[in-house]
């Protein structure tokens, strides 16, 4: 009897990447299924105010043009509840959402209130610091962690206050924990996995993930080779088996509704390398010493290549339907709900 492929769920991309430049081609989104969310990186520690704005606005124009996209402003845009008019839903199936996130707080430029700018325009989470220290607090790559500073605490409470994601993702340890003690609303690790299973530190401790969980919040496991410790070119079917293992840790750990999916995806993959090689003081030799960063692509989370898709391996290893629903996207959606304004 031939084997029966499982549903395939809806799917919540807490995390992806585009060329932050002019060239960018936003047809490139495509690749993920109709009905999808997906929040895409606008600018992280080497970018300005203006990079980032203009990033967003180039983002948004083709987007809309191109008309296979829908541009998130309420949670409604970006994750249609299935109570909605069947018309709403048909509608939200034939489109990709699209909302942006922030990978530092340097576009910031010191200044509280363009959170509230960037909101607008449909940044949807933001992390303090990109692997080494800033203004806000200490990165995952510093030797010496302090966690947040004054100016990161404020920074947490105006994303509470504005209702956009607090992110733990490439922050030290102790800016992590400190951002789930300052956090009124659950923040979120949207692209990290467990450094238990893969000891590397962009990985984050059972203590941090814990911490998330108390805040209510969700850890999105991502693909990346080096962070999964499966980064040769040939183990595309390796860094998914990776990926679940994670997600099983992950749920063993802090409970089924605190864990989702945030691949991490660059489509600029040969120019972040590029950018790895050329910028060294935004990385580590933690980034370049196994090589060429390898990535899972969108066609291996929900099974549309020649590997078997992320979905199936979680059915594989008897996560049921409703399982994989919350993981792929009930989860983040949920916390998206509680807190965006």
């Amino acid at each position: 009897m031939p084997h029966q492929r499982p549903e395939r769920p809806r799917l919540w991309e807490q995390h992806c990447c585009l060329p932050l430049l002019p060239s960018a081609d936003i047809t490139d989104l495509a690749r993920y299924p109709l009905g999808s969310y997906l929040s895409v990186n606008v600018g992280y520690s080497l970018h300005s105010l203006r990079d980032s704005l203009e990033m967003v606005d180039q983002f948004r124009r083709d987007a809309l043009a191109d008309g296979r996209f829908r541009i998130v402003d309420t949670i409604d845009d970006a994750w249609p509840d299935a109570a909605q008019e069947d018309s709403d839903r048909s509608d939200s199936d034939a489109t990709i959402a699209l909302a942006f996130d922030l990978e530092d707080s340097g576009p910031l430029e010191g200044d509280l209130d363009n959170v509230q700018v960037f909101y607008d325009l449909g940044v949807r989470s933001l992390l303090p610091t990109y692997n080494y220290a800033n203004a806000a607090g200490c990165g995952c790559l510093d030797t010496e962690d302090t966690g947040l500073t004054a100016y990161g605490r404020d920074l947490v409470r105006t994303l509470n206050q504005v209702g956009m994601f607090a992110d733990g993702s490439h922050c030290s340890p102790r800016t992590g924990l400190d951002i789930a003690e300052i956090s009124s609303a659950p923040m979120i690790y949207s692209h990290s996995n467990f450094a238990a299973l893969w000891e590397h530190p962009r990985n984050i401790t059972d203590e941090q993930a814990c911490a998330c969980a108390a805040t209510g919040g969700v850890i999105g496991i991502n693909g990346v080779g080096i962070f999964l410790g499966r980064n040769r070119p040939a183990e595309r079917a390796e860094r998914v088996a990776a990926m679940a293992d994670h997600i099983a840790y992950g749920v063993e750990l802090v409970g089924i509704d605190h864990i989702g999916v945030s691949s991490d995806f660059s489509f600029d993959g040969d120019q972040f390398n590029e950018e790895v090689a050329e910028n060294p003081q935004a990385f580590s030799e933690d980034f370049t010493r196994w090589g060429p960063l390898q990535w899972t692509p969108p066609e291996d989370l929900l099974g549309e290549s020649d590997v078997p898709g992320l979905h199936e391996v979680l059915a594989d290893r008897g996560f049921t339907a409703a399982d994989r629903a919350a993981i792929f996207g009930g989860n983040f959606a949920r916390l998206a709900r509680k807190v965006w304004r």
